[in-house]
């Protein structure tokens, strides 16, 4: 009884370790994940998936590597599996050419798995380091993380690993078992992919900018008031529209005021704009009013903001994204 006590005694307290040791890294992780897989569901089932597979392995951990470095290879195969059996998460603009008539109705394609955005309250950086804030926002930007889409698995770990977490290449090779060549080949390859969907980044304003709060304020009130002509001028010229799960997205104001004036046609009031955050980036919880007079959830909307206006609006309809956001369902 003695021996059978002392093991459980070992065994708890190994688990308390793994527990107190892991921990600090899931955020990250967590992150890491998103950046991969495009969801954030998938990737807080990965980071579990991550968890179990190193509880269940930190026996055998030899200190060879650091606990974050093991942790890390863990949840990149994990995801790598995942990848091969999921496929990537596109946008609609990463899918074909923009529609040319806005009052066509749209219709669903419920059976693409779409790129999902992320709170920043759950990928947020250390509040204390101005820099990793500002390195974690432009890493998880909707566009960053859609470009990440269109790389093969293995680069999109590459690059991930060298240029967002700032591995050395000989680490990258270690966990891939691959050769240090053959991971600069791999990310110099990344690199070129990635400069043809290279997100914004001296453009977008920043969230302090009181501009910026400026614009998105008149831009709820332009909702809340269905002034939609008026959008126009928040707008710029150019401004890119999608808005998953529907395939089809636009390209200009006049053709995004058209749309929402068609498809939307919301009355004074219909409308109720609830402020967000996601992916570095102002979100809006949008709630309509439905017969019974009660807003509900129906769209989340995650824009990037430049002194000239809202350049993309990336519009989810998926609900289920709310209480993510600390959203609630009804206002």
């Amino acid at each position: 009884m003695k021996v059978t006590t002392t093991m459980a005694n070992t065994t708890i307290e190994s688990d308390r370790d793994f527990q107190q040791l892991a921990d600090p890294y899931r955020r990250e992780l967590l992150a890491h994940c998103y950046r991969m897989l495009g969801s954030i569901h998938d990737a807080e089932d990965l980071v579990q998936e991550t968890y179990l597979r190193a509880w269940r392995s930190y026996g055998d951990f030899e200190g060879r590597s650091s606990l974050r470095t093991w942790l890390y290879r863990i949840a990149t195969n994990v995801c790598l599996t995942a990848i091969d059996q999921r496929g990537r998460r596109p946008m609609p603009s990463g899918l074909g050419a923009p529609s040319e008539e806005p009052e066509r109705p749209v219709v669903a394609s419920p059976e693409v798995p779409w790129l999902e955005p992320a709170p920043d309250a759950v990928l947020g950086a250390d509040a204390a380091d101005p820099a990793t804030i500002v390195a974690a926002r432009e890493s998880t930007r909707l566009a960053f993380v859609a470009a990440l889409q269109h790389l093969p698995a293995k680069q999109r770990v590459v690059l991930i690993l060298r240029d967002v977490l700032k591995w050395r290449a000989a680490e990258v090779a270690e966990l891939l078992d691959t050769s240090t060549a053959a991971v600069n080949s791999a990310l110099q390859r990344a690199r070129a992919q990635l400069e043809q969907d290279a997100p914004m980044r001296d453009e977008l304003a920043e969230p302090t900018d009181p501009a910026q709060r400026d614009l998105l304020e008149r831009y709820a009130k332009a909702f809340e008031d269905a002034d939609i002509a008026g959008l126009i001028e928040l707008f710029k010229k150019d401004i890119v529209w999608e808005m998953p799960p529907f395939p089809e997205w636009f390209v200009g104001a006049e053709n995004v005021v058209r749309l929402i004036a068609a498809q939307c046609a919301p009355g004074p009031g219909d409308i109720r704009m609830v402020p967000a955050a996601a992916n570095g980036q102002p979100a809006f919880g949008l709630y309509k009013r439905a017969e019974d007079g009660v807003h509900r959830a129906y769209q989340l909307q995650v824009l990037s903001v430049t002194a000239d206006g809202v350049a993309h609006a990336s519009v989810f309809f998926d609900t289920s994204l709310f209480p993510l956001f600390g959203l609630a369902e009804h206002l």
